[in-house]
C-alpha cells in the first residue's frame, strides 16, 4: 500500500487521473491547466507537485523550481482520515472552513463557483485515496 504522496504513490495517482475520463473531461472543459501542490500544514515545502495541462496530469512528484499555484495543506491526520473516507464536496467545504484544509496558494471561493473544477477537485481527492490502497 503506497503512503501518500510517495514516489509510489504518484506513479499510481497519475495512472489513476489520466485514466479517469471524468477528471480529465472536467477540467478539459474549464480550460484547467495548472501547478498544483499538496503538503502537511506547518512544512516549509510541499510533499508532491502535479503539473496539469488541459485536464492531463503531465506530471506528479517532488517539488522542484515549478510556479506553484495552487497550494493546499493540511494536518498528516486529516490526509489520512481523508484517504480512509474520501470527502464529499460538503465535507470538503467544511474542512475549509474550519481550517482543517488550507489554501496557502490558490482560490478557494473562484473553484467552488465552477462545477467543472469542483467536481474535479473531489475526484481528486478519491483517486488521491484509491492510490493510497492500490
Amino acid at each position: 500500500m503506497p503512503e501518500l504522496f510517495s514516489a509510489e504513490w504518484a506513479v499510481k495517482f497519475k495512472e489513476l487521473w489520466n485514466s479517469s475520463d471524468g477528471i480529465v473531461n472536467q477540467l478539459k472543459k474549464s480550460g484547467f491547466n495548472s501547478v498544483v501542490a499538496f503538503g502537511v500544514d506547518g512544512e516549509e515545502q510541499p510533499r508532491c507537485v502535479l503539473i496539469v495541462s488541459e485536464g492531463q496530469l503531465l506530471s506528479v512528484g517532488m517539488p522542484t523550481n515549478e510556479d506553484i499555484v495552487w497550494d493546499l495543506r493540511a494536518k498528516a491526520e486529516d490526509w489520512k482520515d481523508w484517504m480512509a473516507k474520501p470527502p464529499s464536496l460538503m465535507k470538503l467545504g467544511l474542512a475549509y472552513t474550519s481550517r482543517k484544509l488550507k489554501f496557502k496558494k490558490g482560490d478557494y471561493a473562484a473553484m467552488i463557483k465552477d462545477p467543472g473544477l469542483s467536481g474535479a477537485f473531489v475526484k481528486c481527492f478519491g483517486l488521491m485515496a484509491k492510490a493510497t490502497s492500490a
